[in-house]
């Protein structure tokens, strides 16, 4: 048995981004966060390898397509912040940036669970499948206006 629905395309998923994105952001200002320093913070605490700065600031660029010079000051304000810290060509979260995001993600958890729960498994993996592809495509589109 097939189930129909409404059709979705882009402007669904810039709504369903934006709301998604308004609770994290009301979330993470009360642990005085913006979105991209808490971005570029999960991003360091989340990597295989040590980072360079520039690593770092590659990984938040392709993450958010946002202005290089907008990320180096984002990262200026996680240092002034002492979440994260230059050991010679590395920048790394401290333990202060470890905790903040370990909040974070205790303040976020059961708005998640809200907000995700009770969407059957087959949705969400479909839902997965698109969104992967939009990204690769959107990526795709990026790069080729960057030219």
């Amino acid at each position: 048995m097939t189930t129909t629905g409404p059709v979705t395309g882009a402007r669904d998923l810039a709504l369903a981004h934006y709301a998604a994105r308004g609770v994290l952001e009301r979330v993470l200002a009360r642990h005085g966060l913006t979105f991209q320093q808490q971005v570029a913070l999960r991003a360091a605490i989340t990597a295989d390898a040590p980072l360079t700065v520039d690593d770092l600031v590659a990984q938040v660029q392709y993450s958010l397509k946002a202005d290089v010079v907008d990320i180096r000051a984002t990262l200026d304000e996680l240092l002034a912040k002492r979440l994260l810290v230059t050991t010679g060509p590395h920048i790394r979260p401290t333990d202060a940036g470890h905790e903040l995001m370990a909040a974070v993600g205790e303040a976020t958890a059961p708005v998640s669970a809200r907000i995700w729960g009770g969407i059957p498994a087959d949705d969400l993996a479909a839902v997965g499948r698109v969104l992967a592809l939009v990204t690769e495509r959107a990526n795709v589109e990026f790069a080729a206006l960057e030219r």
